[in-house]
């Protein structure tokens, strides 16, 4: 059995981060596994509190799963402050970790900041270039680009500023874009638009981690990185489309959906 490990935060309603990610991985057919970063109290409305993990049991979880489980793929959520950061890319150069899937979680929908400030820096440097992909929505495009996002043509302009940054390959998520909900991926210097038509579904909570668990899943099982975000693509729009409404706020995703 293929494995996937999850580094990330909590959600204890279970709609996002290392719950979403575990249960993503499982629908997958997959062997998922954790690595708490930050203990998070949020809910469908909101995030309402946090503590971080120490760096020094960041690193002693990472090396439970390696020396024990070796992950085939390795999805990257919320690491919140440098020391995380750090500790964490220590840890994934050490045991020359391959297939890394990086959601930059910075902000939450509600407006609530869940990467410090002074550890974006940290996180271009000692992070991104050991991803095969990251997977910025619009917000964190721009923030990383430096450029205000909202039309097609400047995604793509955006996603070259980032490559440049990673070595690596780059998502934009364009659910928030104003006529379309088109993604657009570049890798090895192509630019691949992903269309997709806009589901009314206003319980999308934890779409971000949903999607970057599906990919680093298909890289875990051989399959090509384009192939592996079409594939999640395609799984993440079953989970919208399902419909499932829980909660007061924005309502979490159906994980075990039939999508293939």
């Amino acid at each position: 059995m293929k494995t996937v490990l999850s580094i990330a935060g909590t959600d204890p309603t279970g709609g996002a981060g290392i719950q979403a990610d575990l249960k993503t991985i499982e629908a997958h057919g997959l062997f998922g596994m954790s690595v708490i970063t930050v203990v998070i109290a949020q809910n469908t409305t909101g995030v309402f509190g946090m503590q971080p993990v120490p760096a020094s049991l960041v690193e002693q979880q990472i090396d439970c799963v390696f020396d024990d489980i070796r992950p085939d793929a390795v999805k990257l959520g919320m690491l919140y402050n440098a020391e995380n950061i750090r500790m964490t890319a220590k840890r994934l150069r050490a045991h020359h970790t391959h297939n890394i899937v990086l959601d930059p979680v910075m902000m939450s929908s509600s407006g609530h900041d869940l990467l410090r400030p002074d550890a974006a820096k940290t996180l271009i440097e000692e992070i991104f270039p050991l991803c095969t992909l990251i997977t910025p929505n619009l917000a964190e495009a721009s923030a990383l680009s430096g450029s205000y996002i909202s039309t097609k043509s400047q995604m793509e302009q955006a996603a070259k500023k980032i490559a440049l940054q990673t070595g690596g390959s780059v998502l934009i998520k364009g659910g928030h874009l104003s006529d379309c909900a088109d993604d657009l991926l570049y890798a090895e210097n192509q630019i691949h638009w992903l269309p997709a038509t806009r589901i009314h579904n206003p319980n999308t909570h934890g779409t971000g981690c949903t999607l970057s668990s599906a990919i680093a899943c298909g890289l875990a099982q051989g399959i090509s990185l384009v192939e592996s975000v079409k594939r999640a693509k395609r799984y993440l729009t079953a989970c919208i489309q399902y419909g499932l409404d829980l909660g007061h706020g924005s309502g979490p995703l159906q994980h075990k959906v039939n999508w293939e």
